[in-house]
């Protein structure tokens, strides 16, 4: 009998149904407005420079910023 390793490989049918489940209660619990106006008023504040960094860096393929990118 084989044994399963459990890995799914790229992409994980186990992960996104979790995803899923997980975006669907944070939707129905009305949770999306109030994010939506927290991270508007963190844009608006003192961290938004650092805020815009991190999300170049994570658009790059670098959140860490360890200077890889990937392409």
């Amino acid at each position: 009998m084989h044994k399963k390793s459990g890995i799914e490989g790229e992409g994980s049918y186990k992960g996104t149904a979790e995803y899923n489940r997980r975006t669907a209660d944070f939707i129905k619990k009305g949770k999306v407005g109030k994010a939506a106006k927290d991270a508007e008023r963190a844009m608006e504040s003192d961290e938004a420079n650092e805020l815009k960094s991190a999300e170049d860096k994570g658009k790059a393929g670098d959140p860490r910023g360890m200077g890889k990118t990937h392409h």
